[in-house]
Parts: C-alpha cells; structure tokens; sequence
C-alpha cells in the first residue's frame, strides 16, 4: 500500500479541491510542498543558499503545472539553533533569488527552532485557464518534456560520497512556464513531473481510467527517476504538430512516448521522490 496515497485519500472524501498540482479556488490555486533534510536533501551535498532556491522551484513547479503565475509565497522554516547570521543570510539569498526570477513576492510565513533544517512552502497563484490532470482520454497521445533520468544519476553520485556540479539537475533545474503557458489550449492534462514518470503516470491512470500503449520500452532508470520537475502532457494526435512546433519556439526538447488505451497500468519502480 503506498501510504502518502492512502493518507491523502482520507482527506479527498471532505473535499472536490484535492487532485491536481494545486488547489483551484476561483482563478486562484494555492499550492504547498515540504522540503526536508534527510528526506529531500542532505547539508554536505548543497550549499544553503541552493537548498533555499530549490526549495523554492520545487513549489513554483506546480503553479506551472496548472498554467498559473506563481503570485506570492509563505515560508515556514524550521532552522537548527546553530546557524549563523551568515547561515541566515544565504537561505535568504537562495528564497529571494528564486522568488524574484518568477516574480513572486514573499508576504510572510512562519519560522521555528528545531534540530534539522525543514521548509514548507505556500504558494498562491493565479490562472484564467488552470491545467489540469483530468481530461486524458483513450487515443491521446502522452509526452514529457526535456530529459528524465539526470536526477535519479546525480542523487546516486550523492549517496555514493561523490560531488555533483552546481548546474546539476539535483542542485537546479529549469521550468518549462513558457512552453505550458503557449500550449495549454492544445492539452488534455498536464502534471509536473515530481515523483517519477512511472508513479506520475499513475496518478494519470487512476484519475482517467486510461492505461498506456508505449512506444517503445523505456529503461527503468528514466521511469522512476524523481525531483525532476518537467511536464508530463496529454494531447490529442491532431494536436501533434502545433505542439512540436511550440516545444520548438521555446526550446522545450518534447518527447512522445505513448497512447492512452483502455488497458491496465502499474508502476515499475517504487513510489517515492527519488
């Protein structure tokens, strides 16, 4: 049983909101992910200040999921007694950064002392014309964006006591805003793709009652790589060479890979960020 479906579960029998990147309230989404040391990261493998920005990315992420202009953030951080003024100064630096190259604006939060460094972001955005997860039907055909795998590879390094480069796809990596706000009249679905392709797939299979015809066989290592936050899309095929052409205008590599079908799906890795 994966338990995080489980325990949201429970809470989606009170409420229409839960199920996408985002919760839709009007043309407001409000958004939130946890970022926590020994889970998401560990201090000897990133500075704090690329910790803070990530942090930041994997939560603006989502308003990007569902076509949405990230607007404003509450961070709530839980901080060790023992950091510096200096330590204070680089998460700083790593939130502000972040928050001003999407233009979003840090109206509060909430901090805490505590053992480990932990982060939870709140973030609300805006879209006229949210993206959702529902909407994939049999005959669409499904892509994702970019490349997967990158991820899962870095974080091997990581584990292994090896170092990775800060232009790592662990350490920082790119939104596809552009691409999304452009394509999403031409879209089924969308999600970002934050705990794997084969769990994420899923999640789509679950919601739509659609399995999935590959293309051709994928390795493993691509579809259970996690953290890498690119889009994973559904289009009908008569939408297929707008989109190639709107990948092409904002320099969004996108690869098709399957059909959606009347047939069963399971994942073939374990359901978990990495």
């Amino acid at each position: 049983m994966n338990v995080e479906s489980y325990f949201i579960k429970l809470f989606s029998a009170h409420t229409r909101h839960i199920g996408d990147d985002g919760a839709v309230i009007g043309k407001q989404i409000y958004s939130n992910d946890a970022f926590c040391e020994d889970v998401h990261f560990r201090r000897s493998w990133m500075t704090l200040k690329q910790i803070a920005y990530k942090s930041m990315l994997v939560n603006i992420s989502d308003a990007v999921a569902m076509n949405a202009k990230a607007q404003y953030a509450l961070l709530s951080v839980a901080i060790p007694s023992s950091y510096s003024l200096h330590d204070l100064k680089e998460l700083h630096s790593g939130f502000q950064e972040a928050a001003e190259k999407y233009g979003v604006e840090i109206i509060g939060g909430d901090t805490v002392s505590n053992r480990k460094l932990d982060i939870s972001i709140t973030i609300i955005s805006h879209s006229e014309r949210p993206l959702r997860r529902d909407g994939l039907k049999k005959g669409d055909l499904l892509a994702y964006t970019g490349s997967l795998g990158k991820s899962a590879r870095d974080l091997r390094y990581l584990l292994n006591g090896g170092k990775v480069h800060s232009g790592s796809k662990f350490v920082n990596f790119s939104l596809r805003s552009a691409f999304i706000a452009d394509a999403t009249k031409s879209l089924s679905c969308g999600m970002d793709i934050s705990d794997g392709l084969g769990s994420d797939l899923e999640r789509l299979y679950s919601l739509n009652r659609v399995g999935f015809h590959f293309n051709k066989r994928l390795d493993k290592k691509l579809f259970c790589s996690g953290e890498e936050y690119e889009m994973l899309v559904g289009f009908n095929p008569r939408q297929r060479k707008k989109l190639i052409r709107l990948a092409a205008k904002n320099r969004t590599p996108l690869q098709i890979f399957a059909k959606a079908d009347r047939t069963a799906y399971r994942r073939p890795c374990k359901a978990h960020h990495f």
